[in-house]
């Protein structure tokens, strides 16, 4: 089964693999390996224009929903 997630905000619109691909890209930019991660969750946050993650339970970090709109 292949499942897409999208989220819409304003007249924007971006989808799970657009988040998932901007949180890998960070955490490589930062000098670590995609195969390093063992969990990713995200918090959406359409009403603050935001997304939250948390990798492997110890490393956080804020995305601003229209940065994500080039991912």
């Amino acid at each position: 089964m292949k499942t897409t997630l999208f989220v819409e905000y304003g007249q924007n619109q971006t989808e799970d693999k657009a988040l998932i691909a901007k949180v890998k890209e960070i955490w490589v930019n930062a000098g670590n390996k995609i195969k390093d991660i063992n969990t990713l969750n995200l918090y959406v946050k359409p009403e603050e224009n935001s997304v939250y993650y948390v990798v492997n339970e110890t490393v956080s970090g804020k995305l601003t929903l229209p940065e994500l709109e080039e991912a």
